[in-house]
């Protein structure tokens, strides 16, 4: 494992955003959703998530996630991923999502 220092990690912007619409991906190479979260005073971004095993569209709606904020846009097909939904591989390989515990703001940096 690659150590970082504290000023390495303080460049990440993970932060908190509320799912507010998610639609089926049939242009990825791999099943996945499109999901447009709202992160506050940073807006409502997009990303492609491949989350579909786990999750419905459905359930994804008003669930609050941890994304990465600042790394490039990535062109996923013929879709632009903003930001990084974060996750944990289960047993299976299978993503489930990072959350926060209690609601937060919409915004809320990870500290």
């Amino acid at each position: 494992m690659n150590q970082i220092n504290w000023n390495d990690f303080e460049k990440v912007e993970l932060r908190i955003g509320t799912i507010i619409k998610a639609e089926d991906f049939a242009e990825a190479k791999k099943p996945a959703y499109k999901v447009w979260a709202d992160f506050g005073e940073f807006g409502v971004k997009k990303c492609s998530a491949q989350i579909t095993k786990k999750y419905s569209k459905e359930e994804l709606i008003g669930k609050q996630i941890i994304g990465v904020l600042n790394f490039q846009p990535k062109q996923i097909a013929n879709f632009i991923s903003e930001f990084l939904l974060t996750g944990f591989a289960d047993e299976n390989g299978e993503i489930i999502i990072a959350q926060p515990q209690t609601e937060v703001p919409n915004g809320s940096k990870l500290i």
